[in-house]
C-alpha cells in the first residue's frame, strides 16, 4: 500500500458485490473475461441464406451498403416464467429485454449471496433499455392476439418504463426504483444514480445495470457516411482506419453497497467505485448528436474531484470509443485536457469494448464497466482490438495515453484505479473512477 491514508481512501466508496452478464459470445461473467482476455471479437456475420430465412427484405440484401453483422445473444427466445411467478401467456407478451434483465438481476443478488436473502433490507433497481423492437415486429403485426392479451398488460411488458419496478415487484426489493434513459450512457448513468442513492442512505443495497436486445437478432444495418455505423461491421477504436463502430445486443447488471458495509457484512468485493459523475453538453458544439470536448472533459473532471484522486493515479482508462472520425479524437482531447500533456512517458492504458463485442447502446456502458472490474480483479489488462496505426487527429506522443493490445499484467501497486467513459448521443455524458478491492481481511480460526 502507498500509505495507511491511502488504504483509508481506498475503503471508502460504492462496493461492487455481485455481477451478471449476457454479451456477444458470453454468458457468463467468467466467459465474458476469457473472450476479454483472449482478444476475441464476437460479431456474428450473416450469410445471404441466413438473412433471407430470417425474412430481412431482399432490397436490403441487394443494397450494397447493408451491413451483414450483429452481436447477438444466445437464447433470448428463452425464459423460465414460473420461477419468478410469471404465466406463460403474459411471458409471451414480455419484451426479451425485461425477460433478460430480470434473470441477470436474480444473477447478480445470487451470485454476491443475496437470493431470497433480502427481506429487512431496502434493495434499490436502477436500470434502463430501449424502445421494444418486440413489440413492433413481435405484437403489433398479430392484432386478434394482441386484442385477447389486452393492451394493459401488453404495454406493461412492453414498455421501457417498466424494466426497474417489475423487476422490484418480482424480486420484492423495496428500494427506490428508477427507470433510466439516456442513450448510449444509460449504463454508467443508473450506476451514478444508484451510487447517489446508496451514499445518501437512501437504500442498502441497489441492482444498477442495462439490457438492449432488438429483435430479429439475425439482422444487420444500412451504412451511411458520418454516421456512428462501420462500413465492414469492426469496430477499429482510435486506429487511422476507424469508420464507426457495429452492433450488438447485451445486458449486464451489478450488485451495489456501501464498502463499509460490505467489509462489515463479508462480501466478497470485486472493485470500488471510488466516484462518478454525470452532465450534458448543453448547446456547446455542432449538433445534438455531436460530441463535445468541453462537456466530457468536465465529466472527468468532476468525477475525480468527488473520488479524491489525482488523474496520475490512474493507470487504465475504458473510452467510449465509438471509432469515429470525430468522436475518437474529440475523446482523447477531453481526456488530455484533464490529465495534461506527458510527452514520452505514456503511463495510462485505453481501450474499448466495443472492439470486442460491438456498440450495445444503452448496455454498452455496462460491458465497460464489468470489464474494467474484471480487469481490476484479475490485475490483468485485456487487449483493444483492430488497432494498427494511430488515427492521424490524436497526438498520442504528447498524451499520457497509449492504446493496450495485448494481454499483460496491469503494473503497479496497491491500488490500482481505472476510468470508464460512456457518452450519450443525446449529451448526457458519464465517468466512473473505479479502484481495486481492499485487502481481504484474514477470516478468524474456525471452531468446532
Amino acid at each position: 500500500m502507498n500509505s495507511e491514508k491511502e488504504a483509508k481512501i481506498e475503503m471508502e466508496g460504492v462496493a461492487i458485490i455481485g455481477m451478471s452478464a449476457r454479451f456477444p459470445g458470453a454468458d457468463t461473467i467468467e466467459q465474458f473475461w476469457e473472450l476479454l482476455r483472449s482478444g476475441k471479437e464476437t460479431i456474428t456475420f450473416f450469410s445471404e441464406e441466413e438473412l433471407q430465412a430470417a425474412g430481412v427484405d431482399q432490397r436490403l440484401l441487394a443494397n450494397p451498403d447493408y451491413v451483414r453483422a450483429n452481436g447477438i445473444l444466445n437464447d433470448v427466445d428463452r425464459f423460465d416464467p414460473a420461477f419468478f411467478g410469471i404465466t406463460p401467456k403474459e411471458a409471451e407478451y414480455m419484451d426479451p429485454q425485461q425477460r433478460i434483465f430480470l434473470e441477470c438481476a436474480w444473477e447478480a443478488l445470487e451470485a454476491a449471496g443475496y437470493a431470497n436473502s433480502s427481506a429487512g433490507t431496502y434493495t434499490g433497481v436502477f436500470a434502463g433499455c430501449p424502445s421494444s423492437t418486440y413489440f413492433i415486429q413481435q405484437i403489433l403485426p398479430s392484432s386478434e392476439e394482441t386484442l385477447a392479451a389486452g393492451a394493459w398488460n401488453i404495454a406493461i411488458g412492453n414498455e421501457k418504463d417498466h424494466l426497474p419496478t417489475r423487476t422490484s415487484y418480482k424480486l420484492n426489493l423495496n428500494g427506490p426504483s428508477a427507470n433510466i434513459n439516456t442513450a448510449c450512457s444509460t449504463s454508467l448513468v443508473s450506476v451514478h444514480m444508484a451510487c447517489q442513492s446508496l451514499l445518501n442512505y437512501q437504500c442498502d443495497m441497489a441492482l444498477s445495470g442495462a439490457v438492449n436486445i432488438k429483435v430479429p437478432q439475425v439482422s444487420g444495418y444500412l451504412y451511411q457516411q458520418g454516421w456512428i455505423a462501420s462500413p465492414d461491421g469492426h469496430t477499429r477504436a482510435f486506429d487511422a482506419d476507424a469508420k464507426g463502430s457495429s452492433f450488438g445486443n447485451g445486458a449486464g447488471v451489478v450488485l451495489l453497497k456501501r464498502v463499509e458495509d460490505a467489509l462489515a457484512d463479508g462480501d466478497f468485493i470485486y472493485a470500488v467505485i471510488k466516484g462518478s459523475a454525470i452532465n450534458n453538453d448543453g448547446s456547446a458544439k455542432v449538433g445534438y448528436t455531436a460530441p463535445s470536448v468541453e462537456g466530457q472533459a468536465d465529466v472527468i473532471a468532476n468525477a475525480h474531484a468527488f473520488a479524491n484522486v489525482e488523474p496520475t493515479s490512474i493507470s487504465y482508462i475504458e473510452c467510449h470509443g465509438t471509432a469515429t472520425a470525430l468522436g475518437d479524437p474529440i475523446e482523447i482531447t477531453a481526456l488530455a485536457q484533464v490529465f495534461g500533456e506527458s510527452p514520452g512517458n505514456p503511463y495510462c492504458a485505453i481501450g474499448s469494448v466495443k472492439t470486442n463485442i460491438g456498440h450495445l447502446d444503452a448496455a454498452a456502458g455496462m460491458a465497460g464497466l464489468i470489464k474494467t472490474v474484471l480487469s481490476l480483479h484479475h490485475k490483468q489488462l485485456p487487449p483493444s482490438l483492430h488497432f494498427e496505426r494511430p488515427n492521424p487527429e490524436i497526438d498520442f506522443a504528447r498524451t499520457p495515453f497509449y492504446v493496450n493490445t495485448e494481454l499483460k499484467p496491469w503494473a503497479g501497486e496497491y491500488p490500482r484505479r481505472a476510468g470508464v467513459s460512456a457518452f450519450g448521443t443525446v449529451g448526457t455524458n458519464a465517468h466512473d473512477i473505479l479502484g481495486e478491492a481492499p485487502p481481504a481481511v484474514p477470516s478468524g480460526a474456525s471452531h468446532r
